[in-house]
């Protein structure tokens, strides 16, 4: 397993994306309240598939979701070459005008991610709305959504002067596109599939203990799929496609995604499965009373 490297050892900051040709009246992302635990979640859905298929109809469930998670939506659907077209809104999806309409248009696409926003850390700007998009120094597109927080990771302290929002989320990305480089100029060459899998798996079993980490990542070949709370994300996998939701939605058979270990789907299929970790969040009252130190909201 590869091993994650220090922060500090590497910067990537020339390479974060500044100007993407964003539609900056598009998605909204909102959250939801877990029944029975009083726990507060955004939402994530995601398909990961070979083929294109019409999923308007699964995002307008999707979306519906949102008058419990006001705080924001977004989309990223990914075409062919690597191109990713982004869509968000810091506006609760139900009220957006332009999601409306967006949505009275089939939604054709082989691969996307969607994510509503129940805001815990940073406020409700745009900066702050998820999908988050990095490029790494070989030019690969990293596309990402996270539903949770981060509580304690001192390996993230240093991004929040890098960062453009105020999101744990978004620091997630950041160290993920700096490890990624580091390893690359280690190596002397871009990281193949395996690689890239293996490093982020080893990041992951660190992140995951102590913090809440469900989290989709797309990198323009791969779907990274992990969880570590229980009962908040589930799968469906459709005619060559699988399909991923913090609730099930009414179409479809949905499982529970396997727990504490992070998985790679390619083509709507696993491909990779990482290390069982077994770093199950578990949620008390000091870590809640954290969420507002300095850490969680710089």
């Amino acid at each position: 397993m590869t091993k994650a490297l220090a922060p500090e050892e590497f910067r990537s900051s020339k390479n974060r994306i500044k100007s993407l040709k964003l539609c900056e009246s598009c998605v909204t992302i909102a959250a939801t309240t877990r029944k029975g635990t009083g726990s507060h979640l955004c939402q994530l859905f995601a398909v990961n598939g070979s083929q294109s298929r019409d999923y308007t109809d699964e995002l307008k469930e999707f979306f519906t979701h949102s008058v419990e998670h006001p705080h924001g939506w977004g989309m990223a659907m990914f075409y062919e070459g690597g191109s990713v077209s982004l869509e968000k809104e810091p506006e609760c999806a139900v009220k957006s005008r332009y999601l409306k309409q967006r949505l009275s248009q089939r939604i054709v696409v082989s691969s996307m991610m969607a994510h509503i926003r129940y805001a815990t850390v940073g406020g409700m700007e745009y900066s702050n709305t998820h999908p988050f998009i990095d490029r790494d120094s070989t030019g690969r597109c990293w596309t990402q959504i996270h539903n949770g927080t981060i509580f304690d990771y001192p390996e993230l302290r240093p991004y929040v002067s890098q960062q453009d929002g105020t999101t744990d989320s978004e620091r997630i990305l950041c160290y993920f596109i700096d490890q990624l480089n580091w390893q690359s100029t280690a190596f002397q060459k871009p990281l193949d599939s395996q690689e890239r899998f293996d490093l982020l798996d080893s990041i992951v079993c660190e992140m995951a203990r102590g913090n809440k980490l469900n989290l989709i990542l797309y990198d323009g070949e791969l779907m990274y799929v992990h969880t570590n709370f229980r009962d908040s994300l589930y799968y469906c996998q459709n005619n060559g496609s699988t399909l991923f939701c913090t609730v099930p939605l009414s179409k479809g058979s949905w499982h529970p995604v396997p727990f504490t270990q992070l998985l790679a789907y390619k083509d709507g299929y696993l491909l990779y499965r990482g290390t069982i970790h077994g770093n199950e969040y578990i949620p008390n009252p000091e870590q809640l009373k954290y969420m507002h130190s300095e850490f969680a909201n710089p």
